[in-house]
């Protein structure tokens, strides 16, 4: 039907784009998000100049943060 499509992206991207996003909005975002995130930076130098994007990011990624930290060798609490 074409109206889906499955990209894969590897855990370091996504967290790339979850420190990315939390650095510069101060949103933490889910990690289902984080991967749409990801796919974005492969998907926006494929657009037309101007084109607006949209992603809605639902879920809450302080319930990910213990895992993320530990994934980058970190320890919370």
């Amino acid at each position: 039907m074409g109206r889906a499509e499955s990209v894969a992206v590897s855990d370091g991207e996504v967290l790339a784009a979850l420190q990315r996003l939390s650095q510069l909005e101060g949103i933490i975002p889910a990690l289902e998000t984080a991967h749409a995130l990801t796919w974005l930076d492969s998907l926006c130098p494929t657009l037309p100049s101007g084109t607006q994007v949209a992603i809605n990011c639902s879920g809450r990624g302080d319930k990910d943060v213990d895992s993320v930290a530990e994934r980058w060798g970190q320890k919370i609490g």
